[in-house]
């Protein structure tokens, strides 16, 4: 498969999944967010796959949903602007339902849809300095794409609430304690602990593995229950209030304003 916005890199029945826009601390567009979906499509199709490494290129997992992508507010219709709405829960939906067990591999900063991405994903290891942070409120945006059920589910209602609606940053120590990772390891053996895992898992026998993984998220629906059938309406909706495209105009005054601090 060749991607834009993705490189894939196969080894046996270990996929490396890597985002791959450097030079924008892996933001995800609309063409990365369609990808993804596509990638998880195809590894579908391929049962020789077992586990899937998702990790970032660069300095960064990844900086979250790309607001500087020109291609949300072409659509001329409402159903054109909605579907584009639409590509983030899709490309949850499509990563956390794929057959293979994927595990997320995070270093650098992991913000806003990049957290709710590693939530979709099985496993979860983390660079000691990982940095986590979901900005939305902060930006006038609901959080969506399904995260909020899925946090939810991760961490609870208290955190889930404390995080999303603080916007505060939390390093990988305190996203380990709250149950959101699996593993903290440090920076330089991120590779090495992530392909060992994903090692031990193609290890094991691969029926009960896959059979475990449905399992275990047939439950977790059960329990978190599915409310992001409404997402693409509130996300547009909000995007176009002037409250929230006020708060979005102050959030970059302010990271502006410390990046010329120092």
């Amino acid at each position: 498969m060749n991607f834009e916005t993705l490189d894939l890199q196969l080894s046996g029945a270990i996929c490396r999944l890597t985002l791959n826009r450097p030079d924008r601390l892996n933001a995800m567009s609309l063409v990365m967010l369609r990808e993804l979906v596509e990638a998880a499509n195809w590894l579908d199709t391929q049962p020789e796959i077992r586990v899937v490494i998702i990790c970032g290129a660069g300095r960064a997992f990844s900086a979250g949903a790309d607001l500087k992508d020109s291609s949300r507010t072409q659509a001329e219709t409402w159903f054109a602007r909605r579907e584009i709405a639409k590509a983030g829960s899709k490309m949850m939906d499509a990563i956390e339902s794929t057959n293979a067990l994927t595990i997320a591999s995070v270093h650098g900063y992991a913000v806003g849809g990049a957290v709710l991405l590693i939530a979709a994903c099985d496993l979860r290891v983390a660079a000691a300095d990982a940095r986590f942070s979901i900005p939305e409120v902060e930006l006038g945006i609901p959080l969506t794409w399904g995260g909020i059920p899925r946090l939810v589910r991760e961490i609870g209602p208290a955190m889930t609430k404390e995080l999303v609606i603080t916007c505060r940053e939390f390093g990988a120590d305190e996203a380990k304690a709250i149950g959101f990772m699996n593993k903290v390891v440090p920076a330089d053996q991120l590779a090495h602990h992530t392909t060992e895992l994903a090692e031990k898992i193609v290890a094991m026998p691969a029926v009960p593995v896959a059979i475990t993984k449905e399992h275990v998220n047939a439950v977790s629906r059960a329990i978190a229950g599915n409310t992001s059938y409404a997402d693409a309406d509130v996300l547009m909706s909000s995007l176009a209030s002037a409250e929230g495209m006020d708060a979005r105009k102050a959030y970059i005054e302010r990271r502006l304003d410390r990046k010329r601090k120092g």
